[in-house]
């Protein structure tokens, strides 16, 4: 049995602990625990999935496994989009799932959220209690403790900076040299021994350094023993606007026009603090799904929304030659938040690739991606969706977190999603191709540089570590984490000698 020090808690905040649920492969329960990851093309076949409900079974079924030398692998929200959860090596799931949470924890003055509670509920919980949020992903659905790990950002994040900047403490079960498993607390205070170990959950990614039982976050230079001044307050309310143009409709000069104008108003008016609040998505959608579309959500409070918003989505259609469909709502901040979807319809079956963006596309490149987007030989469902960025989150510097993009101003999630395996390699191919040649003049990835900043771990990509698809020279831990990797290295090394926690894209042992 392993132990608690530094004044982690073995317990949250239920009195009454269910026992730890182990389902092995005769159970009718099994393949629906196995299977519940949100990417069907990866379904692991351990030997037996732990459901457990506290950090003291964490430590029984972790000491266990370590003793016996099965390969772990962990779940919260089960949002992974490759198989750094489910592969072929792994023999043990420890699913977090009834570990979910979330409460003001006064020995720390701070919020603290389990792994497997939702974003969703999260907003729910702070804000319905205390008044307050925190700048996480639009996705509700998805689990706090994967999304935190890899530095999370959302509709708040230009106006509030990352998650992570908010990001106080962690408890974490760890694996010592000599098999040891015990419940540590780390935080960013500067004299915490255990600093280092809260810093490399700042952006460096889930699975690589323990388990994390609980997040704690206050934001900095916070004061006082109230709750709900401790964390940002959100909008009063949201004005959402989207905007819409048919495929038919958009040849190439108009299509550059639009994506130039779209990224120049960010390269221009990124740090514009009246658009502080502004987050938004244009949606360079396949030919397939008919139109590309532009979301924007803003503070309905302000007096000067509609203007602010009007301007903005004229700024982006400046040129273009066409009339969009245009749709605006106003809409509750909480109502808003939860209504936001990450359903995929069944589509159930993906694959995911990253960039950050520094400076506008050239016209070259935008031709490269819009010649994807409408190949006719594809009539899949794919996407490059270029989301706002910086504001914030460009005010923190670069090795403050081990989320080192703090100067780009767009990050791009370019996606394909299908239903049918028997398009797996369709799709695979698209999407590979585009995004080769979308960065052909730097090895097929965003090299960090003057226009990218490499990718996004929470958009996990292995094919990153494959020559085929990466040549720049560049290695895949350099385009996820820059400088920031040989620090996590030396993380690595101090909390998981052993490399227990290992996965295709993991934190290697220097």
């Amino acid at each position: 049995m392993g132990e608690i020090e530094n004044g982690g808690a073995l317990t949250g905040a239920a009195t009454a602990e269910t026992s730890v649920t182990t389902v092995g492969a005769g159970d009718p329960r099994y393949h629906e625990l196995v299977s519940r990851g949100f990417n069907a093309r990866f379904v692991a076949a351990p030997e037996r999935v732990h459901v457990v409900h506290s950090p003291r079974q964490i430590i029984e079924v972790l000491s266990d496994a370590v003793k016996a030398r099965r390969r772990v692998t962990v779940r919260s929200g089960g949002h992974c989009f490759e198989n750094l959860v489910d592969n072929d090596g792994v023999e043990v799931i420890i699913d977090t799932t009834p570990m979910r949470s979330v409460y003001f924890d006064t020995r720390h003055r701070a919020f603290a959220v389990e792994p497997a509670a939702t974003l969703g509920e999260v907003y729910r919980t702070l804000f319905y209690d205390w008044g307050v949020t925190l700048p996480g992903g639009v996705c509700p659905q998805v689990g706090v403790g994967g999304h935190v790990a890899g530095g999370g950002y959302g509709p708040l994040s230009r106006r509030d900076g990352a998650i992570v900047d908010h990001l106080y403490g962690v408890d974490v079960v760890v694996v010592d040299r000599s098999g040891r498993v015990r419940l540590v607390t780390a935080t960013r205070s500067p004299n915490d021994p255990n600093r280092e170990l809260w810093w490399a959950h700042t952006g460096g990614g889930g699975g690589n350094f323990g388990i994390v039982t609980r997040y704690l976050f206050r934001t900095p230079g916070a004061t006082g023993d109230d709750p709900s001044a401790l964390l940002p307050k959100p909008p009063t309310k949201l004005r959402v606007t989207s905007a819409s143009w048919a495929w038919a409709d958009l040849d190439l000069p108009r299509f550059t026009r639009l994506v130039g104008n779209f990224q120049r108003w960010y390269e221009d008016n990124g740090s514009d603090p009246r658009y502080g609040s502004l987050y938004s998505t244009l949606h360079l959608n396949t030919h397939a799904v008919g139109a590309v579309g532009l979301e924007a959500r803003f503070d309905g409070g302000r007096p000067d929304a509609v203007d602010l918003i009007d301007r903005y989505v004229a700024a982006v259609n400046e040129g273009v030659g066409l009339e969009p469909v245009v749709e605006h709502q106003e809409d509750l901040w909480l109502q808003g938040t939860l209504g936001a979807r990450f359903d995929t319809g069944g589509y159930d079956r993906s694959k995911s690739k990253s960039a950050y963006i520094k400076r506008a596309w050239t016209p070259e490149r935008i031709a490269i991606v819009h010649k994807h987007l409408t190949d006719p030989g594809f009539d899949g469902w794919g996407a490059v969706d270029l989301y706002s960025y910086g504001g914030k989150i460009n005010t923190v510097a670069a090795d403050a977190t081990a989320l080192p993009q703090r100067d780009s101003i767009l990050k791009s999630w370019i996606s394909a999603t299908w239903r049918d395996p028997a398009l797996d390699d369709q799709h695979l191919s698209w999407i590979r191709e585009l995004y080769r040649d979308t960065f052909g003049d730097t090895g097929g990835v965003p090299v960090p540089g003057d226009d990218h900043d490499g990718c996004y771990i929470n958009y996990a990509d292995i094919d990153l570590a494959d020559p085929k698809w990466n040549t720049s020279g560049v290695p895949w831990q350099t385009l996820y984490y820059k400088d920031s990797y040989r620090r996590l290295q030396r993380v690595k090394a101090k909390w998981d000698p052993r490399g227990v926690f290992s996965h295709p894209l993991a934190v290697q042992l220097p």
